[in-house]
């Protein structure tokens, strides 16, 4: 896989927040919701990282491997659904991953 990193546009504390979080995952915790649902539709092992900010709601779409956590998509939140065009994204990048 290919592509720019980015580092979104998140406030000093929201940023605290999903380092935070991540760093839970590389040392083994499950989180569940509020920070954390499975993704099914995209895969078995994805899920989306709630990241609350001063003014938005971000995504992250995550799975994680036996050896790795996969961050595919950050996204800003705007309607209840997560939208189509991401879903489809994170499936045809993780097929290209996992074919890789």
């Amino acid at each position: 896989m290919q592509g720019e990193i980015k580092t979104p546009p998140f406030s000093s504390i929201a940023r605290i927040e999903a380092g935070f979080l991540l760093r839970l995952f590389q040392i083994g915790k499950k989180l569940k919701m509020p920070y954390s649902r499975p993704m099914p539709r995209i895969g078995s092992k994805c899920h989306e990282l709630r990241i609350n900010d001063a003014s938005s709601t971000w995504r992250i779409i995550y799975r994680i491997d036996d050896d790795a956590i996969i961050i595919l998509e950050v996204f800003k939140k705007k309607t209840q659904q997560t939208p189509k065009n991401i879903i489809e994204i994170c499936k045809k990048s993780f097929k290209k991953y996992d074919n890789g």
